[in-house]
């Protein structure tokens, strides 16, 4: 074979490992090829330190005395191995580095080697001049690895081996699909449904009637088990008498466990009540309704289009044959019947931006979806108008009173992904369970208006399930994690009600129900083990294995009558069972799950369907039938094992997708329903002139309503609605029968603006101080929940809350003062400053990512600062020309941004002390800057009114745009222009002192403007609230304005009076806000006579004023001229 050839065939296999998640195999397949360097692969193992591997897997693609390059890449990891070592004072292993890794240099240049060891004579090596400016370990490691990629792309070795070669997915699999259509092609009797069982041999259709299984076939023959049961068995013998009372109730399984030993279950579908499932696990028949199907890989053509071999027949070119990896069985009759109501047709598509790992729809507004993703994001779509109607990224709203082990954890990476997101029954709650301790409970009060409930420190590493029930008629919360624990929790108070342990494994999912008035959970863990609770501390009741000992989810039809399970095995067998959960055995097998299906099977019921994404595709089934019913790519770009989920009604079904977006699909009841949801919003708009009918409740007829005994594990979609579209296209409230759109307007004349201007009306705080007066210019919260401003005479000042009988958690409240912090030496942070500028000099800060550093400057030079000791660090870029804005890269604290008073923006890198690129663009000072790690782009905003994006590659320049100055507004001359990112990255808010507005970042489109009265003076600062929700503005005349972010409509207004001091000699106002990092409501200001107040809703109120009314509940858009206040 030639060495082209060998090369695109460990291509093909790379892909293939890779596509079945055989991580260890596809690096060290690359490693041992030579082929593919996987630059990505060789960055994770240097950021986690893994110095082992990575120079194990470098010597698979260079030796390091091969060339000048790959010497130099070799000495710069091992010489990070040994500072390490160093700075973990670990001697004895910076020795034995020093002798076996880098003595082999020494021959090339002893002066390196020689003053290596003298490190060795220091207590820390950064006494060293050439090593002072060292970071930390990760900025020391991400500063080596930048260097070593340049190494690398240069190095002619590599010149080859760095591009991945462009190819359909799943191109091994196709190739086989192909090959093995071919084979069937020259069979001298081919069959009119072949099923091709096995690659190991060449295939080839038998006489007829013959019967001669294949060694597979026979394989598996011999490892099915006998139609059988589950043991009733518990793990605590017969109930106590203290559960007495509920044996009645209780199904046989539960209410008479076993005391004999547990009887192990074997690996193959187990428990099967007829023969029939049995027999249709040893032969699968294709789907013979669809004759001109072939079961290939989404990218394969189908096998009938190709051109076919001399002499073999139309007839037979046109025989579908099921191949690798799987085949299916076939439609009954009576079920394609059922087919038309099934959602196939796409009505949405919604970018999310990142991986959906968890979805869920309301119970009640069946149109709003949520989502969560990959790296914490949540988001509810209104699937009708498709609006993103709210956006939150992770974020720990209480650093302080998280465990030391999550704080330590979110040191190393400030992230964290979705397990699960699910609404409360009635939909007024919605659970969030995270991949780090965490469970955050949200409570919902219609449209876009979500509000932080509960922050729950769950679990011990992964929190992997959360469902919400009711018992005793109080709402709980269930959990369950990679700790191998269950704990209840009340979903009001957070209080923990119950734990149950008894898993030897993580705990993968629970699913709490209610049958005959008795409450217990289903809990099952990753080794294929299902238990099952009741609320006592007796332990689990039921105690076995899961069919293959799948890891698996159980969950109830939407009726709550039917109990189902589907999972994935360690070996990859996927697994669709019905239970007898009276009896505890398994009801029926279904068929049609792949064998070897990418991560763990996902799956949702209906009343009567069950549908699984599996294979690229999602399969369709209904209950009383254990055979394939139908299923649908919905147009390609699904992922091998997407997630799926249905509404109440089973109307739409939402699935995830290969571009980290989402389809929702309809039947045909739910496209009329969408339809009617989209001539409701316009007939809305036509009247309202720009309101927005949002999280209309679909409802459609006949559909039944959820019994007494419907699960609450997954939202029980209960049906308090409010109003409802029925299939006429008619707005209907159960309160009058009709809708008029005309109603929702006059909701407007008895909604008022939130006004507070008595001190009674709110709650604030000054904070102490022990410095002399200055104007505050810059004012930040830390993650921590601490304050931090600059003043106008460059000092820093810091308050922390600290932990105490009336304070607990130590976070930042109004109840309690901080403490004006300083360290133990009593230093101070204070910006060197140019006096001849002293009152036109812009001061500027940023905080570093982690919080570790603070950058500064106040005219003269730059300072960056240690935020634990407040030593000043390192000082650079002396005036003229003055820094007027800073900003970390997000992605390299190492790396910041520097708008200068010359109009110019520079890129500098800390480690080296090097301007790395100056760009140039804005006419003069650069006064607002802004990174968005979603765009890759760098947004800069300056005293010239204009607005500019540059690309981080390369730092070309994107697009760019001026303010649209309001009619009749004239701004100050060189007016400060700020921006921030709402926390999408992807929406940007700008802050002029004649106006608010909200752009797309990518195009700088302007899509809202607010403009303040002429009476209420300018703007001076605005910032978002922590949950994006509000924006927080402030103005000359000392007023506060809390206005709405998706309508630009004020909620409420703050008077001077209500929280300044009345002062007739001296006038005092507000010059810069800050919001809390997770509290929505709590905000502070830095005044001009050098106070901050910290400013929160009265006890009495929970937010700012209230919503504007909307049609539905949600926020409405403002008619022309309404942000005009």
């Amino acid at each position: 074979m030639s060495v082209t050839a060998r090369r695109e065939l460990v291509f093909l296999l790379l892909q293939y490992l890779d596509d079945e998640e055989y991580k260890e195999t596809v690096h060290k397949l690359e490693r041992e090829s030579g082929f593919f360097f996987n630059m990505k692969y060789f960055e994770e193992c240097v950021t986690n330190g893994d110095w082992d591997e990575v120079e194990s897997y470098l010597s698979g693609f260079s030796k390091f005395d091969e060339n000048r390059h790959s010497m130099k890449i070799f000495f710069e990891i091992r010489k990070q191995r040994y500072l390490e070592a160093l700075d973990r004072h670990d001697h004895a292993k910076a020795v034995e580095i020093l002798q076996k890794h880098l003595k082999g240099f020494s021959r090339h240049n002893e002066g390196i080697f020689k003053e290596l060891t003298m490190l060795l004579t220091l207590e820390n090596f950064r006494e060293n001049d050439q090593l002072s400016k060292q970071g930390d370990t990760n900025f020391a490691r991400a500063n080596m690895l930048a260097e070593v990629k340049q190494l690398i792309e240069s190095n002619p070795v590599f010149c080859d081996k760095l591009q991945y070669p462009s190819f359909k997915k799943s191109r091994l699999r196709t190739l086989i699909n192909q090959s093995l259509s071919w084979q069937h092609h020259l069979c001298q009797n081919p069959k009119q449904a072949p099923d091709v069982k096995t690659l190991f041999y060449d295939h080839s259709c038998g006489p007829p009637n013959v019967f001669d299984p294949s060694p597979v076939n026979k394989a598996l023959m011999r490892l099915l088990p006998k139609a059988g049961v589950f043991p009733p068995i518990g793990s605590h013998g017969p109930f106590q008498p203290a559960a007495a009372q509920h044996t009645a109730s209780l199904p046989r399984w539960m209410a008479n466990p076993s005391s004999m030993p547990h009887q192990t279950v074997t690996a193959g579908p187990i428990g099967l009540t007829a023969p029939n499932n049995a027999s249709s696990l040893r032969k699968r028949t294709p789907l013979i309704n669809n004759p001109a199907m072939d079961y290939q890989t989404a990218d394969a053509e189908p096998v009938f289009k190709r051109s076919r071999a001399s002499g073999v027949s139309d007839e037979v070119n046109n025989i579908p044959v099921n191949v690798f990896p799987i085949s299916f069985p076939g439609h009954s009759a009576h079920m394609l019947d059922s087919s038309k109501d099934l959602p196939k047709i796409v009505i949405a598509n919604f970018s999310q931006g990142s991986a959906v790992k968890s979805m869920d729809f309301h119970p009640g507004q069946q149109s709003l979806l949520l989502v969560g993703t990959s790296i914490g994001d949540i988001t509810v779509w209104e699937v009708g108008s498709k609006h993103r109607l709210f956006s939150q990224s992770f974020r720990i709203w209480d650093l302080a009173a998280c465990s030391a082990t999550l704080q330590e954890s979110l040191v190393i990476a400030y992230t964290a992904s979705v397990n699960r997101v699910i609404w409360s029954p009635d939909g007024s709650f919605m659970g969030v369970a995270y991949s780090k301790h965490i469970v955050h409970v949200y409570s919902y009060h219609g449209g876009d208006d979500l509000r932080n409930h509960l922050e729950i420190s769950a679990h011990v590493g992964n929190v992997t399930d959360l469902a919400f029930s009711h018992l005793n008629k109080q709402l709980c919360i269930t959990s369950c994690g990679e700790d191998k624990s269950i704990k209840v929790w009340d979903a009001v108070t957070g209080k923990k009600l119950y734990t149950f342990e008894g898993h030897e494994a993580p705990v993968y999912s629970v699913y709490p129900h209610r049958k005959e008035q008795i409450s217990f959970i289903f809990s099952t863990d990753v080794d294929g083990k299902i238990k099952a609770w009741l609320y006592d501390d007796m332990g689990p009741r039921v105690n076995f294995d899961a069919p293959g000992r799948s890891c698996m989810k159980m969950a109830y039809s939407t009726d709550g009558t039917r109990l189902f399970s589907c999972g994935t095995s360690k070996e990859g067998e996927s697994y669709l069972v019905e239970w007898n959960d009276t009896e505890g055995e398994v009801k029926r097998v279904y068929n049609g799950l792949g064998n070897r299906t990418v991560g763990i099977v996902q799956f949702d019921t209906t009343k009567r369907l069950l549908v699984a994404g599996d294979d690229f595709r999602i399969k369709f089934w209904e209950m009383d039938n254990v055979d394939l019913l139908d299923f649908s790519d919905a147009g390609g770009g699904l992922p091998a094992s997407p997630c799926v989920r249905f509404n109440k009604d089973g109307i739409l079904l939402a699935v995830s997708t290969n571009e980290n977006g989402i389809k929702v699909l309809a039947n045909a009841n739910g496209i009329r329903c969408f339809h009617s949801i989209e001539n409701c919003a316009n007939d809305a708009s036509r009247i309202a002139s720009g309101t927005l009918v949002k999280g209309l409740v679909v409802r459609t007829s006949g559909a039944s309503s959820s019994s007494p005994g419907a699960s609450s594990g997954i939202a029980d979609r209960s049906e308090a609605m409010p109003m409802v579209v029925s299939l006429n296209g008619d707005c209907r409230s159960f309160a009058e029968g009709k809708l008029r759109v005309a109603d929702q307007l006059e909701k407007f004349k008895f909604w008022k603006m939130g006004e507070v201007n008595e001190p009674s009306h709110l709650r604030s705080l000054r904070l102490p101080d022990s410095l002399l007066p200055s104007r505050i210019v810059r004012l930040i919260y830390a993650n921590s929940g601490g304050i931090l401003a600059l003043t106008l005479s460059g000092e820093h000042k810091l308050w922390k809350w600290q932990k105490n009988e009336q304070n607990v958690l130590g976070k930042a409240t109004t109840i309690v003062p901080p403490e004006f912090w300083k360290p133990q030496s009593g230093i101070s942070m204070t910006n060197d400053i140019l006096e001849t500028h002293h009152e036109d000099s812009v001061a500027c800060f940023a905080l570093s990512k982690n919080e570790a550093y603070l950058v500064s400057a106040s005219g003269g030079e730059i300072s960056l600062f240690n935020m634990i000791t407040f030593k000043r660090m390192v000082s650079f870029k002396p005036s003229p020309p003055a820094a007027t804005f800073l900003a970390f890269n997000p992605q390299d604290n190492n790396i910041i941004a520097m708008g200068m008073e010359d109009s110019t923006i520079q890129i500098y890198n800390v480690n080296t002390g090097e301007v790395k690129i100056t760009i140039q663009g804005h006419c003069e000072r650069v006064t607002g800057l802004a990174f968005s790690t979603i765009l890759n782009v760098l947004v800069s905003s300056g005293a010239d009114s204009q607005l500019m994006v540059w690309s981080l590659d390369g730092w070309k320049k994107q697009a760019g745009t001026f303010l649209k100055n309001p009619a009749g507004r004239v701004s100050k001359p060189l007016s400060q222009t700020r921006i921030k990112f709402q926390k999408d990255e992807i929406h940007l808010l700008v802050i002029h002192d004649t106006q608010l507005a909200i752009y797309e970042a990518s195009k700088l489109k302007c899509i809202e403007q607010w403009v303040p009265r002429e009476s209420g003076g300018v703007i001076t600062d605005a910032t978002f609230s922590c949950d994006c929700q509000s924006v927080y503005a402030t103005f000359e005349d000392g007023s506060v304005s809390i206005i709405t972010t998706r309508t630009f409509q004020h909620r409420c207004r703050i008077y001077p009076a209500a929280y300044l001091p009345c002062s007739p000699s001296t006038r005092v106002y507000p010059a810069a806000v800050a919001a809390h990092p997770s509290e929505p409501n709590q905000f502070a200001v830095g005044l001009s006579d050098g106070g901050v107040l910290v400013l929160e809703p009265p006890e009495s109120e929970e937010q700012w004023g209230s919503m504007p009314p909307v049609d539905g509940g949600g926020p409405s858009t403002s008619p022309p001229g309404a942000g005009l206040v």
